[in-house]
């Protein structure tokens, strides 16, 4: 609020009307003389030549108004059209509070419709916790992304890894801006400290800080790579999509017609490619989404991981024995599991719609962030498909970036069989799984439940694997394959000469008599498990084995890296 004083008014009672009014009125109070001059209720210095607000600082103030209010009125016309927020009430809603901006004046010079070239950069805290972001101004060109916009995102990004702070892209950009002026300027992703530049650092710095992006509109071409190399992505339903092209493109190119929901829409993201790691409906659950992605995440790869509060489960861990059938077939749903094992309400799962025969997500236990990794037998009974090992294996490897533990809940007939499973390259695509498994050096459980079987053990981190504890449960079964399997493997010959009750009877004899080598206090008596225990006491177990392993040393490797590529 301005109020205009007298000119012969003197600066202390300038004062004393500015901070009696501040105080009354609850909001900041500016005197202003007749010659212009300006004094606040909260300058620090009211003593002679103390703080006066100059016409040529209001001036870049009000300038700096302008650039915040984003692009033209047409941009603010298409976003309301479009359903989606302006970027500013975006940072609004998902932060506690704005540190600083940075680059507000890219572009100023050149063009009024450029605000901050289209593309906020600063710091800010969401749950006391800084963190650095970006966000795209969809009033601005549809979020293009300019030479200046780049060099913003660049500089954004080296300054988070420096300072150790998560980054949290808020992506609403229709990719790079192809107008003449930009072309003038020189080639945006050629250019060695340019676009190309972006992509880079987001490479290399994978696994230093947290990498979150949020997706608000269609990503094309090569900034969809934004989105993709982030550690987590967040898609906003009905608006959002991301492509290597964009329909017209591909009708062009190849003659396929297809429109953008069904070329790169959240659903084949979430369900087909796997892309996306979660789908939420709307902006304000995108804002959700994010604070609990951050709540399990460290500050960068080093730091402690965040705690909360310990709760106790959702449901009985007493109840978990009765949970699980006992013939190795029938079917049930693990978060009957996790319910009994983790604290309440805190099972934040990780692509709930992409291969759903594994399960991936995080959770706490007493208080303690965990990554799970568990065989869903609710789904093709658990068996492991391409897709599903690449699932794990990244949520595997992302939990070992950030020193998260991992608990396996292994229930698994092993890994699919067949000529389709084959040319999708179960082989090619399963090491990875059993690679990722393999060389994470957090602390590691692996809890079988039920069966394991086959190869299916390895990934799951069994006993050769490197846990730090192998935990059985009286319903468990750790055998080179199934006793279905291993009969017709061991007498297929025989069984060809037999039929109707005779096989039958055969059948169920050897199953029983191969039940006998698998018997699991057998192999807890032969120390093939670490550890026996009775199913209502998981939960606990995993408690104290969490605590103990708490200070667990990671070991340099002798190799630059690994030759298994994610």
């Amino acid at each position: 609020m301005e109020i205009t004083v007298d000119s012969e008014a003197d600066e202390e009672t300038a004062r004393v009307i500015a901070t009696a009014l501040s105080e009354h009125l609850g909001q900041p109070v500016e005197i202003v003389d007749e010659s212009g001059g300006r004094i606040s209720a909260d300058d620090a210095d009211w003593s002679e030549g103390g703080a006066v607000v100059t016409e040529r600082e209001e001036r870049l103030r009000e300038e700096v108004r302008e650039i915040m209010a984003g692009g033209p009125e047409r941009g603010h016309e298409k976003i309301e059209d479009l359903g989606k927020l302006f970027v500013r009430d975006r940072l609004d809603m998902l932060f506690d509070d704005i540190a600083y901006e940075d680059g507000t004046f890219a572009r100023y010079d050149d063009d009024d419709d450029l605000a901050a070239d289209g593309l906020l950069t600063g710091v800010g805290t969401i749950d006391g916790r800084q963190v650095f972001f970006t966000a795209n101004d969809y009033t601005v060109k549809a979020g293009s992304l300019g030479q200046m916009g780049v060099e913003k995102e660049i500089r954004l990004a080296e300054r988070a890894v420096e300072a150790g702070a998560p980054i949290v892209r808020l992506i609403d950009s229709t990719g790079a801006r192809l107008n003449a002026e930009e072309r003038d300027e020189g080639d945006t992703h050629m250019d060695r400290y340019r676009g190309g530049k972006m992509f880079y650092n987001q490479c290399i710095h994978s696994g230093q800080v947290p990498q979150i992006g949020v997706l608000y509109g269609p990503d094309i071409a090569g900034s969809a790579y934004t989105p993709v190399f982030c550690d987590f992505l967040i898609m906003v339903d009905d608006i959002s999509g991301m492509a290597i092209a964009s329909p017209r493109i591909v009708e062009a190119m190849t003659g396929e017609a297809i429109d953008m929901e069904g070329l790169g829409g959240p659903d084949v993201h979430a369900r087909h490619s796997g892309s996306a790691d979660l789908v939420v409906p709307d902006e304000e659950a995108a804002v959700e989404a994010v604070e609990q992605l951050l709540s399990y995440l460290p500050q960068k790869y080093d730091a402690p991981n965040p705690r909360r509060e310990a709760r106790p489960p959702v449901k009985n861990p007493n109840g978990l024995d009765g949970v699980i059938p006992d013939a190795p077939n029938e079917a049930y749903d693990v978060h009957e599991v996790i319910d009994r094992v983790v604290d309440r309400e805190s099972f934040f799962e990780i692509k709930p719609e992409f291969a759903r025969e594994i399960v991936t997500g995080f959770a706490r236990i007493a208080g303690r962030p965990v990554g799970v990794v568990a065989n869903q037998p609710a789904h093709v009974s658990g068996a492991i498909f391409p897709d599903s090992a690449e699932k794990a294996a990244e949520f595997v490897w992302i939990c070992d970036a950030y020193e998260i533990p991992l608990v396996y809940l292994c229930d698994t007939p092993g890994f699919m069989v067949g000529s389709k499973v084959e040319k999708e390259g179960i082989l090619q695509r399963g090491r990875k799984f059993i690679y990722a498994t393999s060389n994470a050096q957090v602390p590691k459980f692996c809890v079988i439940t039920r069966k394991a079987y086959g190869a299916g053990i390895y990934a799951m981190c069994g006993p050769s694997f490197g846990p730090d504890a192998t935990l059985a449960l009286p319903s468990a079964e750790i055998s080179v394959m199934g006793p279905d399997a291993a009969v017709h493997a061991l007498f297929g010959g025989q069984l060809e000469d037999m039929e109707g009750e005779t096989r039958e009877q055969f059948v169920e004899s050897a199953k029983q008599e191969f039940q006998k080598y698998i018997d699991i206090r057998k192999q807890a008596a032969n120390m093939q498990v670490d550890e026996l225990l009775p199913a209502g006491d998981l939960r606990e177990q995993l408690t104290s084995r969490l605590r103990a392993f708490e200070n667990k040393r990671r070991h340099e490797r002798d190799r630059h890296h690994g030759t298994v590529l994610f």
